[in-house]
């Protein structure tokens, strides 16, 4: 029998001390770490992957993240040359998730083509967990203005049965892989069908189409539920719409124009996504920039940026996909999605909103979606207490799916 050095009892406190005094960093282990729960992350290879991975060494990070995503994927490939289906597909999909954290630390960085590469990595992986799981799924084509926006439809079985539906609205930078954590399993092992797909300026819409995003997301989720109406399986009574992240946003936004949904859920609530952004920028450049003094605050505002690399990085990261051409014109971007009264006023589709402790984004905007909408409105407190605090609460999805989905079964009649 192995012997162990004694050690005196300590208090563990990561969960409220964090992994790493790097916000950021600490942020993206528990979002990884939560993907557990759904088989989209393996702890010991999360703790593998951090064990010398050091968010103050950009590069090292990277690595760290890619190396995951390789090794997750060899074993992948190995299970899948010898005829283990379902183990290949859930080992390609904590690769897609391992590649997707180092997608989110090139967006950052000025190496477009290693970032696509990685993307590729990450968009790969995801294809074939798609490719060798049991699920039932088809690769969709959604009419979008003179293109299509690519999605998946996920039955939970073959047949063509009616059966409510979850469509699955991702937040400024999320990976698909990351919706599957973030209620795509839940919802089909509670018999919906599943709708994800990308939409202007996310992920293979930005990297491979170079699109933007926009504000009027009714001009996105209104084509997305025509083309829903046209597939298989879909009660068209019993639609759901779900939004993380900046997500919540957006889905906000179409509901006030879009009311053919029967319920929808808003992970947190979001009215104004530019809180964000002047939070983290000093009082004297905003009152430059409210002033209108547009060459004087790109000019202070860049010269802040070569001064701080960790900046210059979130900054690059966060603008990518609003596409402007200068730093005042992407924070007046950024501006334009703000949710107005008179357009909360409009919203009368059941509404959940979850409200987490220690949102770091958009603190107290839950409160403010639910006071300002019309409708039905259900604001879930999410506690420290309960572990499941910060931003999307990344540590405890399964009581998210469990809050969410009884919610929604209760609001849509579903057994």
């Amino acid at each position: 029998m192995p012997t162990f050095p004694f050690r005196p009892a300590l208090p563990h406190q990561v969960f409220s001390a964090g992994f790493y005094p790097d916000a950021e960093a600490d942020y993206v282990v528990r979002c990884v770490l939560g993907a557990t729960a759904s088989g989209a992350a393996d702890i010991g290879e999360v703790l593998w992957a951090i064990d010398a991975a050091d968010p103050g060494d950009h590069e090292n990070w990277c690595r760290a993240w890619e190396a995951a995503g390789d090794r997750a994927r060899a074993l992948a490939d190995t299970a899948a040359a010898r005829g283990h289906r379902l183990s290949a597909s859930w080992a390609y999909l904590r690769s897609a998730t391992y590649f997707a954290a180092a997608v989110d630390a090139l967006s950052g960085s000025g190496a477009d083509g290693r970032l696509l590469s990685a993307f590729r990595n990450h968009r790969s992986g995801w294809d074939r967990f798609v490719d060798t799981g049991t699920y039932d799924v088809e690769r969709i084509a959604i009419p979008y203005e003179n293109g299509t926006l690519p999605g998946y439809f996920f039955r939970p079985g073959p047949d063509s049965t009616l059966r409510p539906t979850f469509v699955m609205v991702n937040g400024s930078d999320g990976a698909l892989s990351t919706l599957w954590n973030s209620g795509a399993a839940g919802a089909l092992a509670r018999g919906y069908n599943v709708l994800m797909f990308d939409g202007p300026g996310q992920q293979s819409m930005l990297f491979e189409r170079e699109t933007a995003f926009r504000p009027d997301w009714e001009a996105v989720l209104t084509p997305v539920f025509d083309h829903l109406l046209e597939l298989p399986g879909v009660d068209a009574e019993r639609v759901a719409l779900y939004g993380i992240s900046q997500g919540g946003f957006w889905i906000a936004r179409a509901l006030a124009f879009e009311h053919r949904f029967a319920a929808a859920v808003a992970d947190p609530g979001v009215v104004d996504v530019s809180a964000s952004w002047a939070a983290n920028i000093p009082n004297s450049l905003m009152k430059l920039f409210r002033a209108g003094k547009k060459k004087q605050f790109d000019t202070e505002l860049g010269i802040g940026l070569k001064l701080s690399g960790k900046s210059a990085h979130t900054w690059n990261f966060r603008a990518r996909p609003y596409r402007r051409d200068s730093y005042f014109d992407t924070l007046t971007a950024v501006g334009e999605y703000t949710l107005g009264t008179a357009e909360a006023a409009r919203i009368t589709t059941p509404l959940f909103i979850a409200d987490p402790e220690d949102e770091q984004f958009w603190p107290g905007q839950s409160r403010r979606l639910a006071d300002m909408v019309s409708g039905p409105v259900h604001r879930c407190r999410f506690t420290a207490a309960e572990g499941a605090n910060h931003h999307c609460q990344p540590l405890a999805r399964t009581l998210t799916d469990q809050r969410v989905f009884d919610w929604l079964a209760e609001t849509m009649g579903i057994r």
